[in-house]
């Protein structure tokens, strides 16, 4: 029989009576995300996810990459199904795993018998098949204890299946049933692991970028789509909403103290993302921030910047250190563009000695001096739609 996947669910089994809609969102990303390596068949029986492959050109392995990645699976496996009679399940192993096993200097057999039906309990299956190995593998050990390899049995209802030791998944929720939300992604560090944290706990995630040409360079552009792409490979697709930037920043810097240029720029930033979140059916802001990170990011300045909005903002890095930021960049493949020297806005007219410790009455007073109005609207009809899909 041919191979196919288990995708064992994580936290998702603990949810009660809203269970079964965690489930049929899982199983639309997972129909969505294999769609392009030809088809397959979804299907969830006893908390997992079957992904079984339907003809011989279904791109398996491409198919296995995807499934890594994709929020809600806590661990996952390649495996053999069979039979569920001894000779048969023996069989499979031998066919499947007999490699593996050769490979290894002991090994030990751990099944599972979901379905009670099957005559033997878990522990009676695990020692005849690991009794059936012993000697068809006389050169490998039996160690219960602390095996090299483990030969894994799931008698499940359709079948029984094999298969070696299980991979981690990606975990998390199934991205969309968190409700959805827009990121402000910029081309550092931080906002792509803000992005990609909150699509682990379920959020569909778009993006904002705002673009100040000519003081930021196309390059500068293309690098804030390449981290939407990366980022794309776990939350799914996501649409890039940037934003010409320049005519408020210009504003800014002839009619603001130097000071408050970079806290009133963040401002306008916060507004035009709510205007675009809400018509887009948002109901929160992500952002990037870090508690103490640099002097925008005080608890006082991001007080005075988040004023401006009236919907939830997300910050899931606040409380994290630099350091473990910049390890989850690397894990999903982000840090490396992060991290490639193209300006953004944010580096525009950088003042001097920005305040630390604004006062929003203080901030009020000098956005009175720019027709807010005008330039946010602006902005916002300035907006080019990039959608980006995983590759």
């Amino acid at each position: 029989m041919k191979e196919i996947f288990l995708l064992k669910l994580g936290e998702i089994v603990l949810k009660g009576a809203n269970k079964r809609q965690f489930e049929n969102k899982l199983r639309q990303n997972v129909r969505r995300r294999m769609k392009k390596y030809g088809n397959f068949d979804v299907y969830i029986l006893q908390s997992t996810v079957y992904v079984e492959p339907m003809d011989e050109e279904a791109d398996v392995d491409g198919a296995w990459e995807a499934c890594r990645s994709i929020f809600g699976v806590v661990s996952l496996c390649r495996c053999r199904p069979c039979e569920k009679d001894l000779d048969a399940i023996f069989a499979a192993i031998e066919n499947y795993l007999g490699d593996d096993l050769d490979c290894a200097q002991s090994f030990k057999v751990e099944s599972k018998r979901s379905d009670k039906r099957f005559p033997l309990t878990s522990i009676q299956l695990s020692q005849e098949i690991g009794g059936r190995l012993a000697e068809a593998h006389p050169g490998v050990e039996v160690d219960v204890h602390h095996p090299d390899y483990t030969v894994y049995v799931e008698v499940r209802d359709l079948s029984a299946y094999v298969h070696g030791p299980a991979e981690p998944g990606a975990g998390g929720l199934p991205t969309g049933v968190g409700g959805r939300a827009m990121v402000l992604l910029s081309g550092g560090i931080d906002s792509p692991v803000a992005a990609y944290m909150m699509a682990k706990r379920g959020v569909e995630v778009e993006a904002v970028h705002f673009f100040s040409y000519p003081y930021t360079s196309q390059l500068a552009k293309d690098k804030v789509i390449e981290l939407a792409r990366l980022v794309t490979k776990y939350s799914g697709r996501m649409t890039v909403n940037v934003v010409s930037f320049t005519e408020i920043q210009e504003a800014i810097r002839d009619n603001c103290p130097e000071e408050f240029f970079t806290l009133i720029m963040r401002r306008f930033m916060m507004e035009i993302a709510q205007r675009i979140a809400k018509g887009d059916g948002c109901g929160a802001l992500i952002t990037g921030e870090n508690l103490g990170q640099v002097a925008s990011q005080t608890m006082e300045a991001m007080t005075v910047t988040g004023a401006v909005v009236d919907i939830p903002i997300f910050m899931p890095l606040v409380g994290m250190d630099k350091k473990d930021i910049i390890s989850i960049a690397r894990e999903i493949g982000t840090l490396d563009t992060s991290i490639l020297p193209y300006e953004d806005c944010c580096t525009v007219f950088l003042p001097k000695h920005p305040v630390t410790k604004p006062k929003l009455d203080r901030i009020l007073a000098s956005e009175s001096k720019l027709d807010c109005e005008k330039l946010i609207a602006d902005a916002v009809a300035s907006e080019e739609i990039i959608d980006i899909f995983p590759q």
